[in-house]
């Protein structure tokens, strides 16, 4: 057979298409037949007589070429990695004698790669002590004097090493003295490159035995690889990923260490003779470095050196006649090349704004990007705008409150800047600022929206990279701005509806329907006039088959799921049954990943104004998605031979299938790979889009459609589910952003019909869906996908309240959580640096985690009785309270005191909360009336609303503190200019007499409460004054005078309707002459609108 085979073998590398499929048909045969892995041994040991074969004395054969053995050895990898098991103990023992000579006589590289691989898969089913030769093979090759030798041993080291790392750990402390030895051998970079990358393999594991050996290791290391770079810069760049191991695992390893690999890695980023993906690799290494362990950073003074190095690498000029990429015309406006030095410079400073304090990092990094804001040279001036651009997301509230004015300022005057360069990159830091900086940078609006509307209408279409960016800014700026956007709404539709009908340039076109997607989501109803030729436009784009129309079609789509959610359900509603029959047609005749995800965005959106057209659709629909979040397409494992194997389902137990499947893989180049087999994975951002989308539309239509979705909810959630650990950050936040939606969708169908089936069905979603959150904020590296299984977590409290805790022990383990984020115990809180590090001075984003985790304590409270919460609440308050401290930042003042009075209102409302609301009180008034001298308005109104729910909770037992309360809302009332503040202040008061009527002098307070009526901005607070004041015509009908609350008539909305009409119906029975002289001195509109909310009620 060994014969035959290395012949089929040899046909399969002709050019010859009959051939290779003649080939092809007897290749699943032979590996039907049992006799199949002795003959690819054979042939894989280069023997021409196959009765040899289970001996190991073995001649390596002259005639089989290294392709047709290296091919023997990958399916003999994928036979033995299968059927191992069915292999006899005998057969194996001489398998793997045959192996080990097989790889000690062959002389051909790519083979003894193959080889290499065949032993680790071996290795991974016997362990290393199963297979002694092995190991005196490696330890004989790995310390000959023939440095050939020693490489090829490294090589197989590295294999069997890298495939299972954990089974050698006995092995460490003797496999880190032969590293401490190879690293000195700078003359054989082959053999440094395979030390390196065995190296990285088992950092992970490493142990506290290990930890001296390892710190001694780092300084031959980074010699080692200055000599690898000068040799081999392509291997230099991959076992630079060493440095990335490190930082991940032990931190005590690499402090020490520190400085000596940043600087290191500022170097070569630096060194413009060396490969862009080298310095690459270098400078993602500081980025890296930055993220995980900021602290260190800080406290070893890196930051300024950093800075230092990297200010170079943003600035610098471009070859003569080239453009940096994002200059280039084709450029997508997005910022989103990152395969060059002077994006990842940007990227460090983008990692630092999101990962240190911004105090510390504005003071060294303002310097140098107002030196280059001020220099002659456009790329210094880029370069500077960049810098502020990218500082923009992480420091927001830093920049919001200290500096927009003038950062705001530079950025609009470089719009204007003689360089196309500099204009571009203004455009995208305006862009930046636009989306991270609001609310405040909509306030610029009247000066910003002139500028934009007029860049736009001035600039050359020829150039649509700079339209990109023009459309970029103008989007981020538009979409925040609200109901702000009408007066520009006529020009803003006119040049928009003009783009689409008039210009030839599909990029142009493009970008005036995704404007329109930003038009609408802040105009909403206001669009409605606009809406019918914005349809008829859209219709010929959304209807396309060609390629080349492609992406205006899925923006298209993109724009109509807006329009769906913004212009109103009266208006979008006749559309909807054919926007679903749309997306159907277009998923079942074009096969592209971007425009399925809009297809699921646009079923999403029509859920929200129609569930009832997408109930018939159901099956078609969750079936594309649910393919869509099973597939492996787009998911592309590397793996060592420079072979590309798509990972691929394979389950089948049929034996003869299996036989013809290993051959497929191996004719297909395809295989399930396992995780160490691989380099690494690599994904197309259209196939990570599609599953992000899926998942957010499944869980939203899930609870839009309710019932309907029923019989689809166990396999969709399973889907979903099996993503929570998909490499991909954004489709595991998105998988448990999905998993949140169906436990709300599941309380809901339950709410609706309450039978036990139903209820046992939700509480068999939250058994499995909150301990797997709980876990994951524990574990998850990754930040934001921490923040999004918190923010998940709260809305399922939020709407299952006390179902949430049925079990038992479950208030005490979400409690547990809440606190070891604010004790920043997680994963993915940087734990380095000293614990008597400032504690107020922490990245925004790091702040913002917190106050995720913070928001669940209110929810908490309301869900369970008070009593029951309140051991968990004594522990949770001193963590809260001590954001409040003066030295904190702004946020985290405002978020201390919000949370304190949004658990005082909770408490409100559960039974025993009025007890746990009197005990807190004295620890709490401290806080709150010094919130009420805050010198920043958010706080201020933050307190005052804390402290009128304080009133309220507590009830009599805060009694005797009124006097001290009054007299702090006194002193507030006569200089507050902060409109928002007083509504609190009204609301606060009316909390207090409402809770305890004889304690307030209401001849003083209730005039100066009414002088401040109605509300101006916080309309919520509406509820609790009308609500007020109808008690207070009941009991103290003298002190309010209807004429001095005829303003309040003409309050009626949607929001306040019901508390009005009940005051007003109060009034009308009560004091019917006075009530009728105030109303019908109103407008015949007003008086019809206030008699039928009275009559509704």
């Amino acid at each position: 057979m060994t014969e035959k085979l290395e012949e089929i073998l040899s046909q399969l590398t002709q050019p010859d298409n009959a051939l290779i499929q003649q080939a092809t048909a007897q290749l699943k045969q032979c590996f039907k037949d049992p006799a199949i892995i002795p003959a690819l041994c054979a042939v894989m040991s280069g023997s021409q007589n196959p009765q040899v074969l289970f001996i190991t004395s073995l001649v390596m054969g002259v005639n089989s070429h290294p392709c047709i053995r290296q091919s023997a050895a990958v399916m003999l990898r994928l036979r033995v990695k299968k059927h191992w098991k069915k292999i006899s103990p005998n057969d194996r023992e001489s398998l793997k004698g045959v192996v080990l000579q097989a790889f000690m006589q062959e002389s051909d590289h790519t083979v003894q790669h193959s080889l290499s691989q065949l032993c680790a898969v071996m290795v991974k089913h016997e362990t290393p002590d199963r297979w002694p030769a092995l190991l005196q093979l490696l330890n004989q090759s790995t310390k000959s004097s023939n440095s050939h030798d020693r490489q090829v041993g490294l090589l197989l080291l590295n294999k069997v090493v890298d495939s299972n790392p954990e089974p050698f750990k006995p092995h460490y402390c003797q496999l880190l003295q032969l590293f401490s030895t190879v690293l000195q051998d700078h003359n054989n970079p082959t053999a440094l490159y395979y030390c390196i990358l065995t190296l990285t393999a088992i950092t992970a594991y490493t142990g506290s035995e290990e930890m001296n050996q390892m710190r001694s290791i780092i300084p031959s290391l980074i010699i080692a690889l200055k000599h690898l770079i000068m040799a081999d810069q392509d291997q230099a760049s991959e076992a630079m990923e060493v440095f990335n191991e490190l930082m991940e695992s032990e931190v005590s390893i690499i402090v020490p260490h520190v400085a000596d690999i940043v600087r290191f890695c500022l170097e070569v980023g630096s060194d413009t003779t060396l490969s862009d993906s080298l310095r690459v690799k270098a400078l993602s290494c500081i980025a890296f470095l930055i993220k995980l362990k900021s602290k260190t950073v800080l406290k070893q003074k890196l930051l300024n050196p950093i800075l230092q190095a990297i200010f170079p690498v943003l600035t610098a000029v471009p070859p003569a006649g080239e453009q940096d990429p994002e200059d280039e015309e084709d450029d997508s406006g997005d910022g989103t090349d990152n395969d060059n030095p002077k994006h990842c410079a940007a990227q460090i400073i983008d990692t630092m704004a999101l990962h240190m304090p911004p105090e510390k990092l504005f003071q060294q990094v303002m310097p140098f990007a107002q030196t280059c804001l001020a220099s002659e040279n456009p790329y210094q001036r880029k370069g500077g705008l960049m810098c502020l651009a990218v500082l923009a997301e992480g420091c927001a509230d830093h920049i919001r409150t200290k500096m927009l004015s003038s950062m705001l300022q530079t950025v609009c005057q470089s719009l204007s800047d003689s360089n196309q360069v500099v204009r571009s990159a203004g455009l995208f830091a305006l862009g930046q600022f636009s989306e991270y900086l609001q609310p405040e940078v909509s306030k610029y609006c009247a000066e910003l929206m002139p500028l934009l509307l007029g860049y736009l209408s001035s600039l050359n279409q020829a150039k649509a990279g700079h339209v990109t960016k023009a459309f970029y800014a103008l989007e981020n700026f538009m979409e925040n701005l609200g109901s702000d956007i009408e007066p520009y709404l006529p020009t803003l539709m006119e040049t928009m509806l003009s783009a689409l009908n008039n210009t030839e340039n599909l990029k142009i076109k493009e970008l005036a329907v995704s404007a329109i997607g930003a038009i609408a989501n802040a105009a909403k109803e206001l669009l409605v006039p606009y809406f019918t030729p914005v349809i008829e436009s859209l219709k010929g784009f959304l209807t396309t088959t060609t390629e080349e129309m492609r992406s205006l079609q899925t923006q298209s789509l993109d724009t109509l799921s807006v329009l769906a959610r913004t212009v109103g359900k009266d208006v979008f509603s006749p559309l909807a049954a054919e926007c679903v029959r749309l997306g159907l047609n277009l998923t079942d005749t074009i096969d592209d990943p971007d425009l399925r995800r809009c297809t699921y965005s646009l079923y999403s959106a029509v859920s929200t104004v129609s569930p009832d057209c997408l109930t018939p659709h159901l099956t078609a629909i969750t079936t594309v998605m649910l393919l869509a979040l099973k597939s492996n397409e787009g998911i592309t494992a590397h793996l060592e031979e420079d072979k590309t194997f798509v990972l691929l389902d394979d389950d089948d137990d049929d034996e003869n299938e299996e036989e013809e499947k290993d051959a497929e893989d191996f004719l297909e180049d395809e295989t399930e790979a396992d995780v160490h087999d691989v380099a690494g994975f690599s994904v197309e951002n259209a196939y990570i889009d599609e599953k992000e989308d899926a998942c957010d539309a499944l869980g939203e239509i899930a609870f839009n459609t309710g019932a309907a979705f029923q019989p689809f909810l166990e396999s969709s959630f399973q889907q979903v589910y099996d993503l929570r650990d998909f490499p991909h950050e954004d489709v595991r936040r998105a998988a448990f952003g999905g998993m949140g939606q169906f436990c709300r969708a599941q309380h809901k169908v339950w709410k609706d019909n309450p039978t036990e089936a139903n209820h046992q069905a939700l509480q068999k979603l939250l058994d499995v869906v909150l301990p797997c959150f709980l876990e994951t904020v524990r574990t998850e590296h990754e930040r934001q996908v921490v923040m999004g299984v918190l923010e998940s977590m709260n809305g399922i409290i939020k709407s299952c309240k006390e179902e949430v805790f049925r079990n038992p022990s479950r208030l005490k383990e979400v409690s547990h959580v809440i606190r070891d984020v604010l004790k920043k115990k997680t994963a993915c809180q940087d734990g380095g640096g000293d614990e008597a590090d400032d504690e107020d001075q922490q990245a925004e984003y790091d702040a913002m985690l917190q106050e995720f985790a913070g928001e669940g304590i209110p929810l908490v409270t309301s869900s369970v009785p008070a009593d029951q919460f309140a051991p968990f609440l004594n522990d949770l308050l001193p963590l809260i309270m001590s954001k409040a401290k003066s030295s904190c930042t702004v946020a985290d003042r405002s978020f201390s005191v919000g949370t304190i009075g949004e658990i005082l209102d909770a408490l409100v409302n559960v039974s025993g909360g009025q007890r746990v609301a009197g005990r807190l009180s004295n620890r709490l008034l401290p806080v709150l009336v010094a919130g009420v001298k805050d010198s920043d308005p958010e706080v201020r109104n933050n307190s005052v609303f804390a402290l009128g729910c304080l009133a309220q909770a507590a009830g009599p037992i805060v009694v005797s503190d009124y006097p001290m309360m009054l007299s702090v809302f006194s002193n507030l009332l006569a200089k507050e200019s902060d409109l928002r503040v007083i509504d609190n202040l009204c609301a606060a008061l009316c909390r207090m007499i409402m809770s305890n009527v004889d304690a307030v002098p209401l001849e003083q307070v209730v005039p100066a409460l009414v002088a401040r009526l109605p509300l101006k901005e916080d309309m919520e607070e509406n509820k609790t004054v009308f609500k007020c004041l109808a008690m207070l015509y009941t009991h103290s009908p003298a002190l309010v005078h209807l004429s001095s609350l005829k303003s309040l008539f003409c309050l009626l909305s949607a929001e306040n309707q019901n508390a009005l009409a009940m005051l007003m119906k109060e009034l009308a029975q009560h004091h019917l002459a006075d009530f009728q002289a105030a109303v019908s001195s109103l407008p015949a509109e007003q008086q019809a609108k206030l008699s039928a909310a009275i009559s509704a009620l």
